[in-house]
């Protein structure tokens, strides 16, 4: 019975020491995400990102209308994003759902409900999210104050727009080129992906 309990505790050590390993600093986090920022507003923006237990946390108060989340460290890839200000009762929201272990579409479902009574506060106007992603091999290079082969998405949300409203295509017309995805609901957005290397 000893040896069981010694096994679980060396098991919980060895897993806790791994899961705090993987978690960049809190330097590096901030300059990862920021990275995905415009760089006119960089220095201005709050920067969420992980404790070393690997806990969603606050690690840089802003000034600006810009809050970036560093890449999970939890997550295959490398992805940070940066958003406008008033996404954030939509992102935060979608992260209360997901830690509660909903699916995407319950998620979807939830907030297109709250959203319609009005007790999820979406944008009033166009709100941009900007995306920096890359698969296993990407990651923030301190040495360069870059990140390696990661490309851009811009994400252009406008709640409730149709293809008809805005004039864009629900699929995109050419490579990079910008159309509506999820047309006529809280979650409607325009996507624009630049071909890599641009």
């Amino acid at each position: 019975m000893k040896k069981q309990y010694l096994i679980v505790i060396l098991l919980f050590i060895f897993s806790t020491s791994c899961a705090q390993d993987n978690v960049p600093s809190q330097e590096e986090q901030i300059a990862g995400a920021l990275m995905a920022a415009p760089e006119d507003v960089r220095a201005g923006a709050t920067v969420y990102g992980y404790d070393q237990k690997g806990a969603f946390v606050l690690l840089k108060e802003g000034k600006n209308e810009l809050t970036c989340v560093a890449d999970d460290p939890a997550r295959e890839g490398f992805q940070s994003v940066c958003y406008h200000n008033s996404l954030k009762p939509f992102m935060d929201r979608g992260r209360a759902l997901r830690a509660e272990g909903k699916t995407a579409q319950e998620i979807f479902d939830i907030r297109e409900a709250e959203a319609k009574a009005g007790t999820l506060k979406m944008p009033e106007n166009p709100a941009t999210l900007h995306l920096l992603e890359g698969g296993p091999e990407a990651a923030y290079n301190a040495e360069t104050g870059k990140v390696d082969s990661v490309f851009y998405r811009y994400v252009v949300y406008i709640p409730w727009a149709t293809a008809e409203s805005t004039g864009l295509p629900t699929m995109p017309m050419t490579h990079g080129a910008p159309w509506i995805m999820d047309p006529g609901t809280h979650r409607a957005h325009i996507m624009i992906t630049p071909p890599r290397g641009e």
